[in-house]
């Protein structure tokens, strides 16, 4: 299978660091969408500013806000449309690890139709109510796809199939703001696609703002893992008759080592 690979960068008024992931993800080869979800100045015209189609780099702007899922969700339309088989997905606040950009890729390369996710290690810049705050959801997916093969559904740093993503979204409606990471895992995993998780250092920059919503986004993800629960049960024998398989960590680890 020949992989074309590209990568999406969703924006809401991060623009001290977005300008260095867009120019690491170009000096990886990556062709990049950015794509402004209704950033107020300055990043709107930061991010306006990145744009060169020319040079790999393409911005689109969502007005008004709609949320990361919706970011997202045009993100792939337009890499479909450009004829890609691959999308990175990375947040734009600086705090996932590019190093491990490779890794991830050529985990993708080895096994294509899979979601490659990263797994955040956290250093001491995390604040803790995020580190714990995240078992909720994990304990509910685990309960969602009855399996412990997705060890972080939140991490916004991962590769996806756009396959297989074409066909979730023809047929699902999916969460269009933070409910969106955590559902679209869930719903492929569902429609069996294999999962692979690989450990990605992530950090909390200084002056790094969250665009999380406590109240709002905390009741949109109590409502989302309640309507997946009961369509688990509701649709149980398809779910497991689509189970995929599961990455061993003795298979992913070998990626890193061949590094």
């Amino acid at each position: 299978m020949s992989c074309r690979v590209c990568a999406i960068v969703p924006s809401h008024d991060h623009w001290a660091s977005v300008g260095v992931v867009v120019a690491r993800l170009r000096a990886a080869g990556l062709p990049v969408y950015v794509v402004d979800d209704g950033s107020g100045e300055p990043a709107r015209s930061v991010l306006a500013a990145l744009h060169d189609e020319a040079g790999g780099v393409i911005v689109t702007r969502l007005d008004p806000n709609q949320g990361k899922g919706s970011a997202v969700i045009l993100g792939f339309r337009l890499a479909l449309a450009a004829g890609f088989t691959h999308a990175v997905q990375v947040d734009a606040d600086g705090q996932h690890d590019l190093d491990a950009l490779a890794s991830l890729l050529t985990l993708s390369e080895r096994h294509p139709t899979a979601l490659v996710s990263g797994q955040p290690i956290y250093d001491a810049s995390v604040p803790p109510s995020r580190k714990f705050g995240r078992w909720a959801t994990h304990i509910w997916v685990w309960i969602e796809t009855l399996s412990f093969a997705i060890t972080d559904s939140l991490c916004g740093f991962r590769v996806y199939p756009l396959a297989a993503v074409e066909k979730l979204l023809a047929r699902d409606h999916l969460g269009r703001r933070m409910d969106f990471d955590p559902e679209i895992m869930v719903r492929l995993f569902w429609a069996g696609t294999p999962v692979a998780m690989l450990p990605v250092k992530v950090i909390y920059p200084p002056g790094n703002t969250s665009n999380f919503d406590l109240l709002a986004d905390n009741w949109r993800m109590t409502k989302m893992h309640t309507r997946l629960v009961i369509a688990m049960l509701l649709h149980l024998p398809s779910i497991l008759l689509h189970r995929p398989k599961r990455f061993e960590p003795a298979r992913v680890s070998s990626v890193i080592r061949d590094l």
